[in-house]
């Protein structure tokens, strides 16, 4: 989902319209106060990217990312910047603090709509590394020591003898580990955790 804050309505349908052309949903806010009353804690599947009007009334695109960044969500949220009146140091804090990109207006449509992509991809990434972590937090102290067993490559028997406990028990928690991590392979598992 593209967020696209800005106070000008009709920089708002432009860029719906040009996120539409490349098959990006959209939904547009006219100000930083309405785009963080929507923020329910949930994202979209398929990423996130966030197009900031630098200049607005009330708060403003650097206060907002400012709260975004508080609120460490600028990797789930790329932020890509928006102005007619950027400047370099703007432009350089920004993107030093965690801004994804800064373009000034006018802007070339193409090259945009190529890091709002870039911008869903990486949020997607974030999202699914999120997601693993998540899974991991659920591991209890001895699924954790059976999983790094795991992924050194020890086998069940190895793994009973290394903890001092039976085969079975190693069977049993490796067959939650695998549940908990929504894997069906020790392959599968390597590959999700690399």
């Amino acid at each position: 989902m593209l967020h696209i804050i800005d106070d000008e309505e009709v920089v708002r349908d432009s860029l719906s319209w040009l996120a539409a052309s490349r098959s990006i949903e959209a939904r547009s806010y006219a100000s930083g106060q309405q785009f963080l009353d929507s923020l329910d804690g949930t994202f979209d599947e398929q990423g996130d990217c966030v197009l900031l009007d630098v200049r607005m009334p009330d708060m403003n695109g650097i206060a907002l990312f400012d709260q975004l960044v508080k609120r460490d969500l600028t990797a789930r949220l790329p932020v890509i910047f928006l102005t007619g009146h950027g400047d370099v140091p703007m432009a350089v804090d920004s993107l030093k603090r965690g801004a994804f990109d800064f373009f000034e207006k006018p802007f070339n449509d193409n090259d945009l709509m190529d890091r709002v992509q870039q911008g869903l991809a990486n949020s997607r990434q974030a999202g699914e590394l999120a997601a693993v972590h998540a899974r991991l937090a659920t591991l209890s102290t001895r699924e954790r020591e059976v999983l790094d067993l795991i992924l050194a490559g020890k086998m069940n028997k190895v793994v009973a003898d290394k903890l001092g406990i039976s085969m079975r028990t190693v069977e049993v928690h490796r067959a939650h580990i695998f549940d908990k991590m929504q894997v069906k392979t020790a392959v599968e598992l390597a590959g999700l955790l690399k």
